[in-house]
């Protein structure tokens, strides 16, 4: 039995922590683990069989670390990445000899790679492709059993992982997110996002780990049984850390932690399993508490969902709104924008339709003057940075479609099928691949039917040759097309003869509204009649223009009437804006020039925000603009995600667009007239690769107006007290992932306060808590990167 079939019919026991094991065999503070073990395979494979004895089936790998950023090979000084992986594999292989009895599972275990993806880092998608490809084809012919992608705090980092595996061997892959006290990952997903795009991406099995204890884990752990079809598994840590002077510590015993477990059982969780500050012990606890219990067994949840990079948008409920403004058909100013790369007018349509009321954007690209391949994936990616909305990806072209899809983050719509062979050739391999909520057009080589049957019979036949690529009906959403009555009186009564037939068979339905009316004066009157027509025949989701108030006015008022709305609050709160609302200032002419300003930096309008800084030079000083524009708008978007309705990627796109602001006015601002008094060194500690909290610290920092000294990750402590004391800082920030660095951070702390008793200390990172970072002696503990900024701004009201 491979441990797919084992973890879909029976209860999983998985490893513990690898690090605090490795710390207390001897593990140097700073040391990577993946290279000590090489010279101490004796030690890992200690390690492996206290786990194997105490009940576990599946060990994790030594590998976690075990990328090529890591380990580039001798020509940089550190072993080659295939003699790492070899060796790590082997150790868990020899383990699994020594302990023999059942059946047990060697995991190659692939983290984080430390980095942010394009747009909001400096790592390429494909490159993060290529990097987890390494590991994974050394990993997959050393024998391993299967894929544990774990840890993973960012969605799209997570695809690239999976996408990596899925391309490179056959073997299950398990994939583990870290999720927060909000049930989300630092990127903004929730667990209905990331269960959306990874049974899209046809992941084996999605679960939790790190992060938190067992219990502050429970609601997430419940939903990710409530949404997930494939098994579920959780790993939590063993409660929060702390330092009791000689070693970390954590609150929740191996006994407290197996009863949760087993309640984790009976809400249909198959895999078991511990992460930071778990041990043999807790293992053991737990394989006592699940003696004799029976898994659940698995249901399908045949939910039709979607995902942006944060939330899930489900299909079949309450009528979905596509906007569709972002297509050139009839728009001539898109298409110069198109022409032009014009990327911010494209953004702005997306805003402002979600500024609207739309649930979804549909973005085409489909100009033949243009390379639409490189166009749509660009749109796409550039979109996602600023607005959180799920996107449904509209091309004719295959290659365009797969181009758009590898890049986008989370489950989209696929934007279209029809009955031609030809069609469904091309286009379900690839949802196959990627997942996405295919549109299926009811159109074939005959051309489209007059008649809703056999409009109906087409859609049919998609459904039947869509299973054939493991694709179900709950995964497409038909479109019986709307033909304008003008040519033929006829096709609006067809076309919703047609919804109905489509809902009889189960399936789904989406129009093109607007198309019914063409040729026609008053057309948002037919629009809106037949828009009303269509809701009540069952019509599950709209292509439409948010903007056109009457569209907006239907589909409110059809939501209650329906009982699609409980107690009327949404077309109450939609009335109540309609009567107080003004025309909306989309358009630069209608705002100020302090307005127009803000609202490029909150909206993350890189190039509009430059164009803005230029016009408020005309009538203000630079150092005005700054205080009275820039640092109101940055403020704006930093409360916004201290109360947790603005994500990461909202907060650096603001970020840089506050910086495209900046490198224009410093052109007529004196030498340091806006520069602060406070001077700051980040890094991240000795032994951690990975900098992406410190990263976000740097740039909002930079944009608020502080010096920094960034010297990057692997840093000793001497350096840092170096740096500390050639630039006079004030402030020294450090960042940790992993609990086996924190002793060099405590290292650093302490160096720092013998040489440099002024500076002040800020700590940050998944692995530290409030108590934790009291315990080394830091000064301050930032939770998220405003703290730190907050912070920073509190020590400069005191120089």
């Amino acid at each position: 039995m491979n441990i797919l079939e084992k973890i879909i019919t029976d209860k999983v026991i998985f490893d513990g922590g690898m690090g605090t094991l490795l710390q207390s065999a001897g593990l140097p503070a700073g040391e990577l683990p993946e290279q000590w073990g090489m010279t101490h395979p004796d030690k890992i494979i200690a390690v492996h069989e206290s786990y194997l004895r105490a009940g576990s089936d599946v060990i994790a790998a030594n590998t976690f670390g075990a990328n090529i950023l890591k380990f580039p090979g001798k020509a940089h000084g550190t072993p080659d990445l295939l003699t790492v992986v070899q060796n790590a594999v082997m150790c868990a292989q020899v383990a699994v000899g020594k302990v023999g009895g059942k059946k047990r599972y060697v995991a190659l275990d692939i983290g984080p790679t430390g980095k942010l993806l394009k747009p909001l880092g400096d790592l390429d998608f494909e490159e993060a492709v290529r990097i987890f490809a390494e590991t994974v084809k050394i990993g997959a012919a050393c024998g391993v059993d299967l894929i544990l992608i774990e840890t993973m705090n960012d969605s799209l980092e997570t695809k690239a992982a999976v996408i990596a595996a899925k391309e490179n061997c056959d073997l299950p892959v398990l994939v583990s997110n870290t999720y927060d006290e909000r049930g989300k990952l630092m990127t903004g997903a929730d667990v209905d996002a990331m269960v959306a795009m990874l049974e899209g991406l046809r992941a084996d099995a999605v679960g939790v780990n790190c992060g938190l204890g067992p219990d502050k884990l429970e609601k997430v752990v419940k939903r990710l049984t409530e949404v997930a079809s494939v098994p579920v598994f959780a790993m939590p840590n063993a409660g929060l850390p702390a330092f009791d002077g000689e070693k970390t510590v954590y609150d929740v015993p191996p006994y407290d932690f197996a009863i949760k477990m087993a309640e984790f059982a009976q809400m249909g969780v198959h895999g078991f399993g511990g992460c930071c500050g778990t041990t043999p012990e807790y293992i053991e606890a737990v394989c006592f508490a699940l003696q004799g219990a029976k898994v659940l067994p698995l249901t399908e949840k045949n939910r039709s969902v979607i995902s942006s990079y944060t939330h899930s948008v489900e299909f079949g409920k309450t009528p979905v709104l596509i906007g569709e403004r972002i297509n050139p058909t009839g728009k001539k100013m898109l298409k110069v924008a198109l022409r032009e790369n014009n990327m911010d007018y494209i953004l702005n349509e997306g805003l402002d339709q979600e500024a609207a009321g739309a649930h979804v954007l549909d973005v085409n690209a489909g100009l033949p003057e243009i390379d639409e391949t490189k166009m749509l994936a660009q749109i796409v990616t550039s979109l996602q940075a600023v607005c959180d909305l799920p996107l449904q990806i509209d091309t004719t072209k295959p290659e365009a479609m797969e181009a758009a899809l590898r890049a986008y983050n989370g489950k989209p719509m696929i934007n279209s099928v029809c009955g031609k062979q030809e069609s469904m050739d091309a286009v379900f391999p690839l949802a196959a691949k990627y997942g996405g909520l295919i549109v299926a057009l009811t159109l074939d080589e005959n051309g489209i039917p007059d008649t809703a049957e056999g409009r109906v019979a087409i859609a049919a036949r998609i459904y039947e040759e869509a299973s054939r690529y493991g694709i179900s009906k709950k995964d497409i959403i038909v479109d019986p097309l709307a033909m304008t009555i003008s040519a033929d009186t006829r096709s609006a009564k067809v076309t919703l003869e047609a919804i109905r037939g489509i809902k009889a068979l189960g399936g789904l339905t989406s129009l093109g509204v607007s198309n019914v009316s063409f040729g026609l004066p008053e057309r948002n009157m037919v629009n809106t009649t037949f828009f009303s027509m269509a809701l009540e025949s069952g019509l599950d989701a709209a292509i439409m223009n948010p903007k056109a108030k009457g569209m907006m006015d239907a589909y409110f008022a059809y939501c209650a009437l329906a009982d699609k709305d409980p107690m009327c609050e949404r077309f109450i709160s939609y009335a109540a804006e309609s009567e107080t609302e003004t025309a909306p200032k989309t358009e630069r002419q209608e705002l100020s020039k302090e307005e127009w300003l803000k609202s490029a930096i909150i909206k993350g309008l890189k190039d509009r925000a430059a164009q803005a800084a230029e016009a408020a030079l005309e009538t203000m000083d630079a150092l005005s603009v700054i205080n009275s524009c820039i640092v109101p708008a940055l403020d704006t978007v930093g409360m916004g995600f201290e109360q947790k309705t603005t994500f990461l990627p909202q907060l650096l796109m603001s970020a840089e667009s506050a910086k495209a602001a900046f490198d224009v006015l410093k052109q007529r601002m004196e030498k340091g007239a806006n520069e602060k008094k406070l001077s700051v060194v980040i890094a991240t500690v000795k032994g951690d690769i990975h900098d992406i909290g410190k990263n976000i610290v740097k740039v909002l920092l930079e944009n608020y107006g502080f010096s920094v000294t960034d010297l990057g990750k692997d840093v000793p402590p001497e350096e840092i007290v170096r740096a500390v004391q050639d630039k006079n800082a004030q402030l020294c920030g450090l960042s940790a992932l992993m609990t086996t660095t924190v002793p060099a951070m405590e290292e650093t702390i302490r160096l720092l306060k013998e040489t440099c008793p002024e500076t002040k200390t800020v700590v940050g990172g998944a692995v530290l808590t409030q108590t934790y970072a009291d315990a080394i002696g830091a000064d301050f503990y930032a939770k998220d990167a405003m703290e730190t900024v907050r912070y920073a701004e509190k020590l400069e009201e005191a120089l």
